[in-house]
């Protein structure tokens, strides 16, 4: 083989033909966009979380859980930052139903659909606040974030077992995730006004958030690989 013949045969490995460029099928496309509110959903709801309790007089991150941004003068923020992080959610959650339709995490999507419904659910229904009396919007409040926690926990599971066939790490984080999030409910569920509990829950809150952006960049890359085309050039 000549020089010039090993050159073109190197170029050609690995890459496209030069009158071609790569592409994704119009089905990963919408796949792969669901899977983006996925990954953004978290950062969006801690960004947006911490900026309004910086700026909310008298909120103390270390005692009041974030869900409590929702009550007072300028709660309709964190509704609405409840409800568009849990409309993200869903979506994310329906672009892992269009890539994962078979296998041990086939399911996972529903559980996730399921999270994202409470989370706009507790977003609708405010918290009591610590130390009041108990209210009926509050008790579903607290409802629709322990059944959500559970949810996603679920879910965290299942993902666990798919991402677990090619890394032992990622099935791990994906189980202390979800663990940490019902260990930190319970913390703060029978510790209410405990700095300790507030931490923690509030650390396992940002954990879970941080697996579901791993989890749907992970699935993204899957469905842009799986949808991957060559187009002709014109």
């Amino acid at each position: 083989m000549s020089p010039s013949e090993s050159g073109a045969a190197a170029q050609g490995v690995g890459a496209a033909a030069p009158n071609v460029r790569i592409d994704c099928t119009p089905e990963a496309r919408v796949t792969k966009s669901l899977l983006g509110y996925g990954v953004i959903a978290g950062p969006f709801y801690v960004i947006a979380s911490v900026i309004q309790g910086l700026l909310t007089s008298g909120f103390d991150f270390a005692h009041d859980s974030w869900s409590l941004l929702s009550t007072g003068s300028a709660g309709w923020i964190h509704v609405v930052v409840f409800v568009l992080t849990g409309l993200m959610v869903i979506a994310g959650a329906v672009g892992i139903h269009r890539h994962v339709s078979a296998g041990a995490a086939r399911t996972a999507w529903a559980y996730l659909a399921g999270y994202g419904i409470l989370l706009v659910g507790a977003g609708v229904f405010a918290p009591d606040v610590a130390g009041a009396s108990f209210t009926w919007h509050g008790m579903v409040h607290l409802a629709c974030g322990g059944l959500g926690f559970v949810a996603f926990a679920v879910w965290a599971f299942l993902v666990a077992r798919r991402v677990g066939q090619t890394s032992r790490a990622l099935a791990v984080c994906s189980v202390i995730a979800g663990v940490l999030l019902l260990v930190g409910f319970g913390f703060v569920a029978s510790g209410a006004g405990s700095a300790l509990a507030t931490v923690v829950f509030t650390i396992a809150v940002v954990v879970s958030w941080a697996w579901l952006s791993v989890a749907s960049v992970l699935f993204y890359r899957e469905a842009a690989e799986a949808g991957r085309i060559e187009v002709p050039l014109d």
